[in-house]
């Protein structure tokens, strides 16, 4: 490792505020949401209260211990937005990174035994990975949904299965610059065996790629987790999430309501991009 400097920018700053904001509502959000988010209310289609009211009804909320406004509105079935969007934070989350955790590492694992270990077998599962990444990755992933079934586990078994080309092939090409090297030599003459210097010596070598990959992936993951809600072949309703709430409030915005589509669209773009500000800064400080 080089001794540069980690190089930062106020956009960056920004990107790790937001995922640490993203992060701490998908642990604590339930904490926080003053309605069930599945819960019905009685007021239907209501519009959120202007913003320059907001410090006196924080103030009556907090001090006054009145009951909490629909901070985001309700939509047309009288669900509170607000609640829902903080809640929806949760399940993105936990269905992007259970799909790239195990894709990243089903993929680790294969790209360093198909990039170590180079036959007729490891060439051929090679191919039929390059084939599956030639698909579509929304339209597979809809038609696999669809064929297994709309549970929060087969969802993040097709986004894994969809992932695992991406950190195959990173991995690989960093196997295939490591197999020559002169500690790869050294262990062979030491007596190690192939299986334990590829473990022991390429595996912990050739993770660096995956891991700048995973954070810009995980960005990935919720934008196909959303857009397959959004066509109905994602997590089922009531459950909130992002996708399906502006799938549903879509409809509403030719009434002039906006707020049941636009406000978990706004979370669904700020959560994506920060993921991705973190990716890159994480790609720039990276060192070979």
């Amino acid at each position: 490792m080089s001794d540069k400097k980690i190089k930062i920018s106020l956009l960056d700053i920004f990107g790790f505020i937001i995922t640490g904001a993203v992060i701490f509502l998908a642990i604590f959000g339930e904490f926080i949401v003053p309605y069930d988010p599945t819960m019905v209310t009685n007021t239907v289609s209501k519009g959120p209260p202007p913003f320059s009211s907001w410090p006196s009804l924080l103030w009556d909320v907090f001090v006054n211990d009145l009951p909490s406004p629909h901070w985001f509105g309700t939509d047309s079935s009288g669900l509170d937005v607000f609640s829902r969007t903080i809640a929806a934070v949760r399940t993105d989350l936990i269905i992007a990174f259970s799909a790239n955790i195990i894709s990243a590492s089903l993929g680790v694992f294969l790209g360093v035994i198909l990039g170590y270990f180079r036959n007729i077998l490891t060439e051929v599962l090679l191919r039929l990975f390059d084939l599956l990444q030639s698909f579509p990755v929304f339209i597979t992933a809809m038609i696999l949904v669809a064929l297994a079934g709309r549970t929060w586990v087969n969802i993040i078994l097709a986004m894994s299965l969809l992932y695992t080309p991406i950190y195959l092939r990173l991995t690989r090409t960093e196997v295939l610059s490591l197999v020559n090297r002169g500690f790869i030599y050294a262990s062979r003459v030491s007596g190690k065996t192939e299986f334990y210097i590829a473990i022991r010596h390429i595996l912990p070598n050739a993770l660096g790629p995956s891991l700048v990959q995973f954070s810009i992936t995980i960005g990935f993951a919720i934008l196909l987790t959303a857009g397959l809600s959004f066509v109905g072949a994602g997590v089922r309703p009531p459950t909130p999430e992002w996708g399906s709430m502006i799938a549903s409030g879509a409809g509403q915005l030719v009434l002039g309501d906006w707020w049941p589509s636009v406000f978990p669209g706004v979370a669904t773009s700020l959560t994506v991009f920060a993921f991705a500000v973190c990716g890159n800064f994480i790609e720039k400080n990276y060192d070979r």
